[in-house]
């Protein structure tokens, strides 16, 4: 009798599940196949935990990054946590400070890349005809290029800094969300509630700013969660090459320069490793959250 009654209670739970996943909104789908990706709710836990440090760096931080507080070289100990660099400075102090630049240099990248990307997908996308193929042609010239030289020859052309290296990595990164946006908007021109619009004279920003955009932004949130970790990283190849971020502002790869000397390599690890456990683990969480979102925002996933 107990294995009886217990058979329907299950079918109707499995009911009410299924009524309960119809009836829930498009935000409360894509939170509930995220949520499925334990991985990447870790990472975003521990990108908005080093992301709140790095925004609330100057209450949080022991010293002034740039202060010379103690030893040079000296060790990890009660006083200086991670140890000082070579000429007194706090490691975790210069820490906390690096990650808001490389934050900030990852996330305007990826911001000005998108907007050039979208604008030029956009109107490549709908207008096609002589539009679509200078702007096609000019992507693919610029995608021609190998990414890292074209990078490294900007950086060297122009004078190395932040906002320098920050407009460089913008005006790179653009060709593949332009591409992408480009082949979602030649598929949406050409449904129903578009030529819709069309035939009712809506104005063409409506056309592509309300209608058109707002169906892109799912594989354009996507795409650029990659951009944001690709930029980072390229901020601390160039830093580290000494074509990014210039001393005395730290960034995680300007904090790793010192790991050229086979002294600091293998006799004072402190002064590079944090940093580059750091990049891994704030490009490795991105691309987590990333794949993630790429399945939570899939049409066509059955989770």
């Amino acid at each position: 009798m107990k294995k009886e009654e217990k058979i329907p209670r299950e079918k109707i739970l499995r009911e009410k599940k299924k009524q309960d996943i119809v009836s829930e909104s498009y935000l409360q789908t894509v939170m509930r196949r995220f949520a499925h990706h334990h991985l990447a709710v870790v990472s975003l836990v521990v990108v908005a935990l080093l992301g709140g440090a790095a925004l609330l760096a100057p209450v949080i931080a022991p010293y002034n990054p740039d202060d010379i507080v103690g030893p040079f070289s000296g060790a990890p100990n009660r006083e200086f946590w991670l140890g000082t660099d070579q000429i007194g400075r706090d490691v975790l102090s210069r820490l906390l400070y690096a990650m808001r630049i490389s934050l900030l240099v990852g996330i305007m990248a990826t911001l000005i890349s998108t907007v050039i990307g979208v604008v030029l997908g956009l109107i490549a996308g709908y207008f096609g005809g002589v539009a679509d193929m200078a702007i096609m042609r000019f992507t693919d010239m610029v995608m021609s290029f190998p990414y890292i030289l074209l990078v490294l020859v900007a950086a060297a052309v122009f004078k190395p800094g932040l906002w320098n290296i920050i407009l460089i990595l913008g005006f790179v990164d653009w060709p593949g969300i332009a591409r992408l946006v480009r082949g979602n908007v030649l598929s949406l021109r050409e449904t129903n509630f578009v030529k819709g619009n069309i035939v009712a004279g809506m104005p063409l920003r409506h056309i592509l700013f309300s209608e058109i955009l707002p169906n892109t932004v799912a594989p354009i949130l996507v795409y650029a969660t990659s951009v944001l970790a690709l930029s980072m990283l390229d901020e601390a190849a160039l830093s580290f090459l000494g074509l990014g971020v210039q001393p005395p502002t730290s960034s995680l790869g300007n904090m790793l320069n010192g790991a050229q000397s086979l002294t600091v390599l293998t006799k004072q690890p402190w002064l590079w490793i944090p940093a580059g456990l750091l990049i891994v683990v704030l490009v490795m969480a991105i691309n987590f959250i990333g794949d993630a979102l790429r399945d939570a925002l899939d049409p066509n996933s059955r989770r």
